[in-house]
């Protein structure tokens, strides 16, 4: 896994990347009571805006780590927002893409470097 300065975590499978939020991330935001995920075939610029999340404290974006297209959501969540809280880094994954440059991935943080910016 890497992890993003956004608290977005990575997951190369495959030929995809799969995307979630991380423990942290889900205990900052408390409990989460919507998830909008993108539609699929969506193409993605790195930063853009491709999912909103809102929680009892607050609405929050999970941005595009990377180039590519959303070739997969996880309606799960859409059913069951509380998913996030439950199992933020299994279950609660929000997307795959198939990525323009798999190796871009490398670029982001490692879990003792992510450890160490959230001050663990």
């Amino acid at each position: 896994m890497r992890f993003t300065e956004e608290h977005e975590w990575l997951l190369v499978d495959g030929d995809l990347v799969v995307v979630g939020i991380t423990e942290h991330a889900a205990t900052q935001l408390g409990d989460v009571v919507f998830v909008e995920l993108p539609e699929l075939e969506t193409a993605a610029a790195k930063g853009d805006e491709v999912v909103v999340i809102e929680s009892v404290k607050a609405a929050s974006d999970i941005l595009a780590p990377l180039d590519g297209e959303i070739v997969e959501v996880n309606d799960a969540l859409v059913d069951n927002p509380s998913l996030v809280n439950d199992d933020p880094t299994g279950e609660a994954w929000f997307f795959k893409m198939q990525v323009d440059d798999l190796s871009a991935v490398d670029a982001y943080m490692t879990e003792d470097e992510y450890k160490d910016f959230i001050g663990e």
